[in-house]
C-alpha cells in the first residue's frame, strides 16, 4: 500500500507541472490559435494552414498531457480516501499510483524537450568500427535494437541507404524515424561511440572481443526549417542500385549520389558531405529525399556549433561531447552501462530489444535545457 507521503508526492508534482507548464496561459493560447483556423479563408493558404494546426495539435498535446496527470492525481487522492472506508481494494490504489506515475513522469521529460529541433522526426546513422565481421555484426544489432525501440514508440522507419556487411552485419545504415513528435529529442543521447565487449561468435578461439559502432543522430527537417543550399557547390551521379527489388532496380539508375562542399563558418575549412540514397525505383523521389538528408545534416552542424558555444559558456555544466564513447554493452557480464551518466542495467536482453527509454531520461536528467537556452 502506498504511503502518504508517496501521495504527497504525486500530488505536489502534478502541482508543479501546471506551473512549470504555464497551463492556464496554454489554454488561452489554444483558444485563440485554434479561432483562426475558423476563418472563411484559412485553407486559401495550404501550407501556412498546415503549420497552424500542427501549431494547435502541439498546445492541444500539452493540455491534454496535463489533463490526464491531474485526472490520474485526483483519482488517486479518492481512491487513497475510499480505501480507509474499505471501498477500494489496496490493488486498485496501487494500480492508481503506477498509472499516475507513468503520466508525471512522461511529461516531466517531454518538459525536459524544448530546444527548437527536439520535436522533430529524426535521421539515424550507424557506421560500423574497425574490428571486420565482429564489429559490422554490432553495427546490425544496433540498428535491430533502434528499430524496435522506434516500433514500441510508434515510429515508422525508413531506410534509405544500407550497406551490407562482407559476411555478415551492415558496414553502415542510414534510416528516418518519421509519424511522431520528439524523435530527434529523444534520440539525440545516443550520439556517439557504442563499445560492446562479448565472446564473438566469429572468433575459433572464443576470445573475448571489444567492437565499435558510431551513431549519429540528426533532426530531419521538414519545410519549416529554413536551410540554404548552395547551388554552385551541389553536384549529383546517378547509379544502378543493387540489393532487394528485383531486376528493374538493377537495370536502371534509379540511386543518387549528392556531393556538396560544406565550408566552415568559423575555419574556413571545406569537406565533402556525400549522401546516397536508393530508397525508391523513382529517381527523382530519392533526390528530394537526398536533399532532405543534406539539409539536416547542414542544419545539425549549425545546431551542434551553438551547443558547443553553450558548452564553453557554462563553466560549471558538463560538456557533451558529440562522437565520443558513451555506452558500454558488456554481454558476459550481463551489465549496460552509460559513461556520461552513470546509469546502467543488467537487463542486456532488454537493452538490445529497444528497451533504452531509462538511458534517454537519464541523458535528459543529467543535461537538462534551461529557458534562458531556448
Amino acid at each position: 500500500m502506498i504511503t502518504q507521503d508517496q501521495l504527497k508526492d504525486v500530488l505536489e508534482r502534478a502541482d508543479a507541472l501546471h506551473r512549470y507548464l504555464e497551463i492556464d496561459k496554454k489554454k488561452i493560447e489554444y483558444e485563440e490559435e485554434d479561432l483562426r483556423t475558423q476563418a472563411p479563408d484559412f485553407w486559401e493558404d495550404r501550407k501556412r494552414a498546415e503549420e497552424q494546426m500542427k501549431k494547435v495539435k502541439g498546445i492541444k498535446k500539452w493540455l491534454d498531457g496535463y489533463k490526464e496527470v491531474r485526472t490520474l492525481a485526483d483519482e488517486l487522492q479518492l481512491a487513497f480516501d475510499f480505501f480507509k472506508d474499505e471501498m477500494v481494494t489496496e490493488e486498485e490504489v496501487e494500480d492508481t499510483y503506477a498509472k499516475a506515475i507513468k503520466a508525471i513522469e512522461d511529461l516531466e521529460l517531454k518538459n525536459m524537450l524544448r530546444q527548437k529541433e527536439d520535436p522533430m522526426e529524426a535521421v539515424l546513422k550507424i557506421n560500423s568500427g574497425a574490428g571486420g565481421t565482429e564489429a559490422q555484426d554490432w553495427a546490425s544489432m544496433l540498428m535491430r535494437m533502434y528499430m524496435r525501440w522506434a516500433e514500441a514508440h510508434g515510429y515508422k522507419v525508413t531506410i534509405s541507404n544500407l550497406l551490407d556487411g562482407d559476411e555478415a552485419g551492415i558496414k553502415s545504415v542510414t534510416m528516418q524515424l518519421e509519424g511522431g513528435d520528439y524523435a530527434y529529442g529523444y534520440l539525440k543521447s545516443e550520439n556517439g561511440v557504442h563499445r560492446l565487449v562479448r565472446v564473438s561468435p566469429f572468433n575459433a578461439q572464443g576470445k573475448r572481443m571489444t567492437s565499435f559502432a558510431s551513431v549519429f543522430v540528426s533532426p530531419l527537417v521538414d519545410d519549416t526549417i529554413e536551410v540554404y543550399v548552395d547551388p554552385a557547390k551541389l553536384s549529383w551521379d546517378t547509379f544502378r542500385s543493387s540489393g532487394a527489388g528485383g531486376q528493374n532496380v538493377n537495370k536502371v539508375e534509379s540511386g543518387v549520389r549528392l556531393r556538396y562542399w560544406y565550408t566552415d563558418p568559423d575555419t574556413g575549412e571545406e569537406e565533402e558531405i556525400l549522401i546516397e540514397n536508393t530508397e525508391t525505383r523513382d529517381q527523382p523521389k530519392n533526390k528530394e529525399r537526398a536533399m532532405t538528408l543534406l539539409k539536416s545534416q547542414l542544419y545539425d552542424r549549425a545546431m551542434k556549433k551553438r551547443l558547443e558555444a553553450q558548452a564553453k559558456i557554462e563553466a560549471g555544466k558538463k560538456k557533451i561531447e558529440w562522437g565520443s564513447q558513451i555506452r558500454s554493452y558488456v554481454f558476459d557480464d550481463r551489465r549496460v552501462k552509460d559513461h556520461r551518466t552513470n546509469y546502467q542495467t543488467t537487463d542486456v536482453d532488454g537493452v538490445m530489444d529497444g528497451k533504452i527509454d531509462d538511458f534517454i531520461k537519464a541523458y535528459l536528467m543529467e543535461f537538462p535545457v534551461n529557458d534562458d537556452e531556448q
